[in-house]
């Protein structure tokens, strides 16, 4: 698949991002394209946008129309996976929330609740509580709380979760089943006070439509490496705007994926709050890229560098970190 793509774009002009866009997406949804080539496509327009940008000499977020806001605030991902030393989530959450609220960042996403074969036990939904409560106990209205399911539920057990956090103020609700029936999600909107979030499993405006028409949704997230790169992003935002729905960018991928986010959410009207985590933009992005946005009292700005602005170290393609493959 990766030659045929490179066959197709060889000789092209990297600058006409929107034809060369539509001619990829269209040979692969006749296909029934998604995964490996939707993320094949993204890579491509980051990488035409990234010559865009430098042939202009100006920043990403000023392809996207300009600067809407100064800065981006940032919430927190917290998962044993991505954490180092006392950041896992468990004995001592209160601990982590000190650490995030003591550098300026008042939102964390959790993983409270665990599925027994898609049904949520009494048990499982009380385990999951005692953690929100103890957060809500200790700082109060301090730090914003975002739930995330990982998809793990059926509609019953989705419907009790979001019901069983009304209580708490809640960010948002994420991924409580899969996004693959907007009818349910937009079920699921009518039961609760909750906002219900929209997945980054989704890729291109296409499949964003009918969440939007159906009022299946609250809050729009997308991954600028899984929906068909940053103009399609800025697309589904656009959209998304229409329906006055704000955007929550996912970032925990890689490090080129993050800075992207930090444009378009930049450039959006419609934001509400980006993704990051601690692990990944203190430790492991860095050792990629010189010059990693860290939050700075909860925000982060992107690089006023041209295109996306990523310094990459050279020294990953000597060590053997990064290997290049001529493919055309």
């Amino acid at each position: 698949m990766l030659k045929d793509q490179a066959r197709s774009i060889m000789g092209r002009d990297p600058r006409d991002v929107d034809g060369l866009w539509r001619s990829l997406y269209k040979s692969q949804a006749m296909r029934n394209s998604g995964g490996a080539e939707m993320r094949i496509l993204s890579a491509i327009n980051m990488a035409q946008l990234d010559i865009l940008g430098q042939a202009a000499g100006l920043p990403l977020y000023r392809l996207l129309g300009g600067k809407t806001r100064q800065s981006v605030r940032v919430y927190n991902t917290t998962t044993d996976y991505w954490a180092i030393n006392d950041m896992k989530m468990g004995p001592d959450t209160m601990k982590i929330v000190r650490f995030l609220l003591d550098r300026g960042i008042t939102g964390i996403k959790i993983y409270p609740f665990r599925a027994a074969d898609n049904y949520l036990t009494n048990q499982a939904l009380e385990n999951g509580l005692k953690w929100i409560r103890e957060i809500r106990d200790g700082v109060g209205s301090q730090i914003d709380i975002a739930v995330d399911c990982w998809a793990d539920f059926d509609f019953t057990s989705a419907t009790r979760v979001a019901k069983a956090i009304e209580p708490y103020n809640i960010l948002y609700l994420e991924d409580a089943m899969l996004m693959q029936n907007p009818d349910a999600y937009a079920r699921l909107a009518v039961e609760t006070s909750v906002p219900i979030c929209m997945s980054e499993t989704l890729a291109t405006r296409y499949e964003f439509r009918d969440f939007f028409e159906k009022k299946a949704c609250d809050v729009v997230m997308f991954d600028v490496s899984w929906c068909g790169g940053p103009s399609e992003a800025r697309k589904i935002a656009e959209m998304a705007e229409t329906y006055f729905l704000p955007i929550s960018p996912h970032t925990c991928g890689g490090p080129l994926l993050y800075f992207c986010a930090a444009h378009i959410c930049t450039a959006a009207p419609n934001f509400l709050i980006m993704e990051s985590n601690y692990w990944k933009w203190a430790h492991q992005f860095p050792y990629f890229i010189n010059n990693v946005p860290a939050p700075e009292r909860g925000q982060v700005k992107p690089p006023e560098l041209p295109g996306i602005g990523a310094e990459i170290k050279t020294e990953i393609f000597r060590n053997g970190d990064a290997i290049v493959e001529r493919i055309a």
